[in-house]
């Protein structure tokens, strides 16, 4: 993955840190997941947030190998 300094509001990044450690996560990775958010919720102006967020964490969790079969009726 490539990296790139830029330069940021530093109100942006005083919010970003303080949910970062809400999250445990670090400023640079809250401010990508943020990203990460706004890029499909743009992409896909009709979806509702929640469904976007369900759609991060069922990737993470196919990524983890913990999906488990769903069996109909």
């Amino acid at each position: 993955m490539a990296t790139a300094s830029i330069r940021l509001d530093e109100s942006l990044v005083e919010k970003a840190g303080i949910m970062a450690k809400a999250f445990n996560r670090s400023v640079p990775k809250q401010i990508e997941h943020w990203a990460k958010i706004g890029e499909m919720m743009e992409d896909n102006p009709d979806l509702p947030y929640e469904f976007v967020r369900q759609v991060i964490i069922s990737q993470a969790e196919k990524d983890a190998g913990k999906l488990e079969p769903y069996e109909f009726g």
